[in-house]
């Protein structure tokens, strides 16, 4: 039995000008390796909805799972999840839980809230939430034929509670894989 392939697509243009190192692909293969599963490719790309694309349709031709990290703040250069939205054909919906996060949050630091703070409670209408208990943009599991492509943060804490709250426990319950053990 071959193990489950994944691909990680990491967003952002300062990946590519070397402003920021790429910590996240690297703990991801790692953890991943570690549950059994097969790591087959690791892509960056900048802030570009073509070149997400570009990305995103290949790597699903190698990977039953595709996992993206990036671009889900709420500045103008986050554009993962309107592509998102784009790509899956949805429409971005407030989820209260989100929105409920985020208010406390920021009640709690006692910081206003601004309009593109609150954006980040918006996610797309056909995605499972994956909650950020580390910060204020949740994940997003989407189902396209027989692929999943996960979309996190790309603060390397906010990826990591993700990533172990949620995507290996989902991971290790959906998908067969031969233990490396």
């Amino acid at each position: 039995m071959a193990n489950v392939k994944v691909s990680i697509i990491t967003i952002g243009d300062e990946l590519l000008i070397g402003q920021t190192i790429d910590t996240n692909s690297a703990w991801m293969a790692q953890q991943l390796n570690g549950y059994g599963f097969d790591v087959v490719r690791r892509v960056a790309v900048g802030d570009s909805g073509g070149e997400i694309r570009y990305a995103l349709d290949e790597e699903q031709k190698r990977s039953e799972i595709v996992l993206i990290t990036g671009g889900l703040g709420p500045t103008a250069d986050d554009i993962t999840k309107p592509f998102l939205c784009d790509y899956f054909g949805s429409k971005l919906v407030v989820n209260k839980e989100v929105k409920d996060h985020v208010l406390h949050i920021f009640s709690r630091r006692n910081m206003p809230v601004l309009e593109r703070n609150l954006r980040q409670a918006e996610v797309p209408d056909n995605c499972e939430v994956l909650f950020n208990t580390n910060g204020t943009a949740p994940g997003m599991l989407f189902r396209k034929d027989d692929r999943i492509i996960i979309s996190m943060p790309g603060v390397p804490n906010e990826m990591k509670g993700i990533m172990e709250d949620h995507v290996i426990p989902f991971l290790r319950q959906n998908f067969r894989r031969e233990s490396i053990c």
